[in-house]
């Protein structure tokens, strides 16, 4: 039997330090000791909420599955399908059990398409998940409101657009993007018609998946983008050049070029690049006329428009820039003279070591 007396006596006995330090070993170990149970009891919860979770999941997927199967070719609903939506109806009630659903959904709706993915659509609607979509949109954390826009576009809910179309130029560019990938996704060239209306920067990693996503349509019908190629919003003009570009756009060259006298330099160059592509034969006049007030990126992409348009009358212009301070200019000026006088190229080949420029060395070996 412990004699706690002596314990006690045998404690007062210690100098203060040395109580103080075995009373605080003792608030620690105690401590320690609540934490492992506390920890314990956590990682019993979740497992167990986990398995349930499995346990739910497993349901609600048989479920789904006998919902879209029991359709018929009309578009109501059957009964079966009324009452399997009835039976779910009180389970999205509880935040755990609706993030499962809609994470079932979303896997089926990629492994699903045509009238099936029609019917989860429907269900969706029905169901009422479309109801907490849209209330997400009225939060005041961004990243609910981008979450609900990015569920809303997964979905296919169209008549969303007016809910999500005020967050357009949210502060956010995470709310943003999912905004204008909504739009695109659902309405195609149509949903470009944000574009009318953005004041922020159109992100170079947004126009890719906007492109992306229009370009997995074929017979579209493209809209008229010179409005978009006028934009103040040099983001927005910078991304019409890319639709002209990609879909061929020969009947805005007037725009494009009016654009090579824009004051962003960019916009300027790509301006060019389009025009060499939709080979803009109007703009090689202008810009040889013009050439030395260019700046570099614009020369280069001047050159680049001439490989494509050039006529022998080109070639005293061409000749004069065979020792440009640009290498890449003077690598262009001898390949285009190559191509319209094979002889005065050769010419230059057979000058000494001393008299070449190094693009002129590097032609030989390359072109």
């Amino acid at each position: 039997m412990i004699d706690y007396q002596n314990i006690y006596e045998y404690y007062n006995s210690f100098p203060l330090l040395i109580k103080l330090v075995w009373v605080l070993i003792g608030v620690l170990s105690s401590i320690i000791l609540i934490l492992i149970i506390y920890l314990k009891l956590i990682r019993l919860t979740l497992r167990s909420k986990h398995t349930e979770d499995i346990k739910f999941k497993r349901e609600y997927e048989a479920l789904l599955v006998q919902y879209l199967y029991s359709g018929d070719e009309t578009e109501t609903l059957t009964n079966p399908q009324n009452e399997i939506i009835n039976q779910l109806k009180a389970s999205i009630k509880t935040k755990a059990r609706r993030k499962i659903i809609v994470s079932v959904l979303y896997e089926l709706m990629n492994e699903v398409s045509g009238e099936m993915s029609d019917s989860i659509k429907i269900f969706y609607n029905e169901i009422g998940l479309v109801n907490y979509a849209f209330e997400r949109l009225k939060s005041k954390k961004w990243n609910v409101i981008a979450k609900g826009i990015g569920e809303l576009r997964r979905f296919g809910i169209d008549e969303a657009s007016h809910k999500i179309a005020p967050f357009i130029n949210h502060p956010r560019s995470e709310v943003r993007n999912e905004t204008h990938i909504y739009m695109v996704n659902l309405f195609l060239f149509e949903g470009l018609s944000f574009l009318d209306e953005l004041k922020t920067i159109l992100s170079e990693w947004i126009q890719i998946q906007l492109l992306e996503t229009l370009q997995k349509f074929d017979n579209q019908e493209i809209c008229d983008i010179r409005p978009w190629l006028k934009s103040k919003n040099d983001s927005v003009v910078l991304f019409a050049l890319k639709l002209a570009q990609i879909y061929n756009q020969f009947e805005v060259k007037g725009t494009l070029m009016e654009l090579l006298s824009h004051a962003n330099k960019e916009v300027r160059v790509n301006a060019i690049d389009v025009l060499s592509h939709l080979y803009g034969i109007e703009a090689k006049e202008m810009l040889k006329a013009n050439f030395r007030n260019l700046s570099l990126e614009e020369q280069i992409s001047f050159f680049e428009l001439l490989e494509k348009l050039v006529v022998p009358d080109d070639e005293p212009f061409v000749e004069a820039h065979l020792f440009h301070k640009n290498f890449e200019i003077q690598l262009l000026a001898l390949k285009i003279l190559k191509e319209i006088n094979i002889d005065k190229y050769m010419g230059l080949t057979k000058l000494s070591e001393e008299e070449k420029s190094p693009a002129m060395i590097k032609s030989i070996n390359v072109l």
